[in-house]
């Protein structure tokens, strides 16, 4: 138990979505770690083009800065946007969503497939998985065609999610599943229902992650000793 705490920030301004994220990494709770979920307020509603996650960093970072009780960070974003940035910043461990999501999806499955929010968004993956050295396990990567916004409203996004995951599954091979967004954090119950696969929410594969560092002293600086 520590009475220091894993900061997970929303580096969009929307609290629906910061929300969604707190309830979704409620069980991860009991391992005696506090957790605090913040809301960028200086940034989008919603983070849906590479511009708009590059420049929510600088106040991402400051906002990380501010937390003197932080035993390690999250960032929730499916795009890492400051990733490398916030751990040449801090010595504690940083996780972002997107990363954690496919190392835990690996584990999970042999070909994983990655709902989208925009069909914008995808060139942002393929890099990102191109720099993972993934590509040879990722089997499709789907855009739903709603924006951060219209995830709260199951009656836009459920349904085209259970079809995309059903499409990634049976057209593109996918066994193991990631919701390409913190805002699909509720729907992760149902569409493991719908589709019969396994299905990673990335905050939860981040935190579950982070959670594991901060009780083994690890992080990217090295083994801590504090």
């Amino acid at each position: 138990m520590t009475d220091r705490s894993l900061i997970i920030i929303n580096p969009n301004s929307s609290q629906v979505v910061t929300d969604g994220i707190d309830a979704a990494v409620a069980p991860l709770r009991a391992f005696g770690t506090p957790i605090r979920c913040l809301t960028l307020a200086q940034a989008p509603p919603g983070i849906e083009s590479q511009i708009q996650a590059d420049l929510t960093i600088a106040a991402m970072l400051k906002l990380a800065a501010s937390q003197r009780d932080a035993a390690g960070f999250v960032i929730a974003c499916f795009g890492d946007p400051g990733l490398y940035a916030l751990r040449d910043q801090t010595a504690l461990p940083v996780m972002g969503i997107q990363e954690a999501a496919v190392m835990s999806a690996l584990t999970l499955g042999q070909r994983f497939g990655v709902i989208a929010i925009l069909p914008a968004s995808i060139p942002r993956h393929m890099r990102a998985f191109g720099s993972m050295g993934v590509m040879d396990r990722l089997a499709g990567d789907r855009a739903l065609g709603l924006g951060v916004a219209d995830l709260a409203d199951p009656d836009k996004s459920l349904i085209a999610m259970i079809r995309t995951g059903k499409r990634l599954r049976d057209e593109d091979g996918a066994d193991v599943l990631i919701m390409g967004c913190a805002g699909m954090a509720h729907y992760r119950t149902v569409l493991e229902a719908e589709t019969g696969l396994p299905v990673v929410e990335p905050t939860q594969a981040a935190t579950a992650m982070a959670l594991g560092n901060i009780a083994l002293g690890q992080s990217h600086k090295g083994t801590r000793h504090a």
